[in-house]
């Protein structure tokens, strides 16, 4: 692995969601490692005392640094917080880490509401219009208190023109910050409901293509690729031709809407007969059906089409006067090969005409 790659790695872990979190706690901790070579050059100017700009310097630096090892270790995500970034609380202790810096840099203290900035539109891409809003309002609220306090204590270095000054600024820019985050969060969640909906439409459509509308059972497209996959391991695979005996009778004498009933209620016991993730049912068209049994014989396939046949004899279809028993002729037979699928599917239903020649509710080996 390059040494670029390797320290990139070591860095900012894998890729991944996790990943862009720790790349942007990192962008935090070098945003302040930057605010603390301010702070030290405001000491060198004497604009701030060493051991005020010392104690602000090892806090921020500490909680910037505690936040990246905190999401570079996986820690946020093993807690389970409700938002695994913990934007919010980084952005709570940086604003009060820059509103204390108002009272620690005297004179050069305007530039702190520069630094507000910042933080709020650190959040930008990730809140939501109300939090955005409290965090607006968070930053105003503190650095107002701190003016206040400021000014109580040292009004010479913090006349009261200077503080009103300074808060008729930092209210200015905090509420343009908070409309811009405000409505930024809006179209995002917007953007964020677009894709949700194109999500589900694009699963629906998924759905449509690969799913019988009226059972819900894979259709003849997805049986088919499913029938090439399963050729290719090199195990047995039996399947199953299943036409529903009288099906016609059954349109005439009750409706087409009990005909659908009746697909229905098929599909329902069909699946419920299934090995686990291994068998697949579909319908193949009109009342005929496809049964696939991965790794199984013909005999064992029997003996599940069997099984098959027995449960719809013990379960009438429901709310049919007299009660309607379904019955079924299957025609089984093996596919050895990826090439031999064309000719597996006409032996089944070779097998299958012969099972309703014979007399129908029976099964016949291709």
């Amino acid at each position: 692995m390059p040494v670029a790659q390797l320290a990139t790695l070591l860095v900012l872990g894998p890729a991944g969601r996790q990943r862009v979190r720790t790349s942007q706690t990192l962008l935090s901790l070098a945003v302040f490692l930057v605010f603390a070579l301010i702070l030290q050059a405001a000491v060198l100017f004497e604009l701030a005392q060493t051991e005020a700009a010392r104690v602000l310097t090892t806090v921020s630096l500490s909680s910037a640094g505690g936040f990246y090892l905190l999401i570079r270790s996986g820690l946020n995500e093993a807690l389970h917080p409700p938002e695994p970034s913990l934007t919010l609380a980084q952005m709570v202790c940086a604003i009060t880490e820059v509103c204390w810096a108002y009272a620690v840099l005297g004179a050069a203290r305007g530039v702190v509401i520069v630094m507000l900035m910042v933080v709020l539109t650190f959040g930008m891409f990730v809140l939501r219009a109300g939090q955005a809003r409290a965090m607006a309002l968070l930053a105003g609220l503190l650095l107002a208190v701190v003016m206040v306090a400021c000014n109580r204590a040292d009004p010479q270095r913090h006349p009261a023109e200077v503080e009103i000054v300074h808060a008729g600024i930092a209210t200015l820019a905090l509420g343009a910050v908070s409309i811009l985050m405000v409505r930024f969060g809006r179209l995002r969640q917007r953007l964020s409901d677009q894709r949700e909906e194109l999500r589900q439409a694009l699963a629906k459509i998924h759905e449509m293509a690969t799913r019988d509308e009226l059972t819900g059972l894979p259709n003849r497209r997805t049986l088919r690729d499913q029938l090439d996959q399963g050729s290719q391991g090199g195990q047995p695979l039996s399947l199953a031709l299943i036409d529903i005996d009288h099906f016609k009778r059954i349109n005439d004498e009750h409706g087409h809407p009990v005909g659908d009933r009746a697909l229905c209620h098929f599909a329902r016991l069909a699946e419920e007969e299934l090995r686990g993730s291994t068998d697949v049912v579909g319908r193949w068209g009109g009342e005929e059906f496809l049964l696939l049994l991965p790794e199984t014989a013909s005999v064992p396939a029997r003996a599940c089409v069997d099984r098959l046949r027995q449960r719809l004899r013990c379960h009438p279809l429901p709310g049919v006067q007299p009660p309607l028993v379904l019955s079924f002729s299957a025609g089984i037979t093996q596919c050895a090969s990826p090439e031999d699928v064309e000719a597996a599917i006409e032996r089944a239903d070779q097998a299958m005409y012969r099972a309703k020649e014979a007399g129908r509710a029976r099964t016949e080996l291709g």
